[in-house]
């Protein structure tokens, strides 16, 4: 099975038709053909292969609890869509993270617990565009408690206070980026993942803590994370 998955990818596809396509350039065609052939092809090589072989070790460990069927995906057309969707989005990129949250998707589509057809190509198409930080202030603040819960940590006892002081207390790093934050928390809400106003609009300490996901927002999250392999 693993060797019928490692078989060329969309990706594969897309960089024989950048690379042909430079080819047909008169004036840079060759030279910019052997320069992205030399800098591009190693590294995205190295992406297809590891992706590929999670992806193959995810669905064998499902199939060996019984929890899928090879046969029965090979026919799945919204499976067949999620792989080559999220295959071609996640070669395009380096952070750990998202390849993980597109492996997710993958996996919950493989054991049918995913959105339709529809939602599954919003939802991989969102998470192309987010980053790192996107998924990280989005699952903190889909459940603040829990997330200080699990973190091993106590959550700050404000008497009053903002959801961005409070995303700050969690997130050291972003202590001094004000600005990323705020456009983090637009394109959140852009995406109808939550209805909160102003990031910086102060609240009872109480409220610093409260689940501010919409049901969209939970669904997407759902649809990116997986504990069961």
């Amino acid at each position: 099975m693993t060797d019928k998955i490692n078989k060329t990818t969309v990706g594969d596809v897309a960089h024989s038709l950048v690379k042909g396509g430079l080819g047909t350039i008169p004036i840079i065609g060759s030279l910019a053909t052997e320069i992205f052939g030399l800098i591009v092809t190693p590294p995205l090589e190295k992406r297809r292969a590891e992706w590929m072989n999670q992806i193959a070790e995810k669905l064998k460990a499902l199939e060996d609890k019984n929890a899928i069927d090879f046969h029965e995906l090979s026919n799945n057309e919204q499976f067949i869509d999620v792989v080559l969707q999220a295959t071609a989005l996640a070669l395009k990129t380096s952070e750990k993270e998202k390849i993980k949250a597109f492996q997710n998707a993958v996996v919950n589509t493989a054991s049918r617990e995913a959105p339709d057809q529809t939602v599954s190509q919003i939802f991989l198409n969102q998470l192309d565009g987010f980053t790192t930080w996107h998924i990280r202030i989005l699952k903190f603040i889909d459940n603040p408690r829990l997330w200080f819960q699990k973190a091993n940590r106590i959550p700050p006892n404000y008497m009053a206070g903002s959801i961005s002081a409070v995303i700050k207390d969690a997130f050291s790093e972003l202590k001094n980026q004000d600005d990323l934050l705020d456009i983090i928390w637009n394109d959140l809400k852009t995406s109808g993942f939550h209805r909160t106003g102003d990031i910086k609009t102060t609240m009872t300490g109480d409220g610093t803590l409260s689940e501010r996901t919409t049901q969209l927002g939970k669904q997407f999250l759902e649809f990116i994370t997986n504990d069961r392999t």
